[in-house]
Parts: C-alpha cells; structure tokens; sequence
C-alpha cells in the first residue's frame, strides 16, 4: 500500500508540472492573454490528478518478480497511457475540431512522452540498483576479509 501511494504522489506531481509548465508556455504563446472559463482550468487540474493515478498505481506491477519485465511494461503502460488518452478528450487537451490527423499526432506525441518518462524512470532505478549490488558486495568483500 505504501509502495502504491508512493508511485501514485510522484506521478500526480509528475503531471502537474507538466500541466504548469506547459501552461507558462501557452501563456506566452499567447502574449499574456490565455485565459480557461467554465471550470476548464479545475478540471485539467483534475485531469491531472487523475493521470496521476492512472500512471501511479498501475506502477505497482513491478513489485511482481514472477511476471517477464515486457508484461509489467505493457500493463503499467498499457493502463496508464488509456486513462491518459481518455482524460486528454475529456478535459480538451486534443482539440478535436482539429481533425483526425492533428488529433492522432497529439495523442502520439503525448504518448511519446509519457514512454520518455517511464523510460528516464527506468534508467535511474538500474543505475540505483546497480549502485546498491555494488555497494552490497563491497561489504560482503569487507566481511570477508574481516576488514
């Protein structure tokens, strides 16, 4: 349970800051005039929260050593990316009006980056683990040579 709340936090402050940078970024596109009305900022906001959960919890699945690293990768991801997508058209991160075409190049960029990130995620915690085995056998070296 802990391990879950854990994933879930990061991942909500994960997307939340990239909804806040990226609402710098609009704002200047804009010239200072972007603005959201009828409760759109409150309910990116959720949205956020909830693509927070989305990528989050699922992330549990790795705790499970018995199923092949591709199984964890498709259900973490596989979960994360459809709440995600399903999330982005409701609270109008794909501007639909667009087309087809503009809306299936947003969504794929979108899910780029959401493998960037998983992908970042993956590297630090090999480097970690390989820090802490060779940490390991540095003392297990140490115990025997009763230094």
């Amino acid at each position: 349970m802990k391990e879950i709340l854990k994933n879930t936090v990061i991942s909500m402050v994960i997307s939340l800051t990239i909804f806040c940078i990226l609402g710098v970024v609009f704002d200047l596109i804009y010239g200072g005039d972007f603005s959201m009305t009828n409760y759109r900022f409150t309910k990116m906001v959720v949205g956020c929260l909830l693509v927070g959960i989305g990528f989050g919890t699922p992330a549990v699945i790795y705790q499970k050593k018995n199923l092949p690293r591709a199984i964890q990768v498709v259900v973490h991801m596989g979960i994360g990316c459809a709440v995600y997508t399903a999330v982005a058209f409701a609270v109008g991160w794909i501007p639909t009006v667009l087309g087809p075409w503009i809306c299936a190049a947003i969504v794929a960029g979108q899910l780029a980056v959401a493998f960037v990130i998983w992908f970042l995620f993956m590297v630090h915690l090999k480097k970690e683990a390989k820090e802490i085995n060779k940490r390991l056998q540095e003392l297990k070296k140490a115990d025997r040579t009763g230094v």
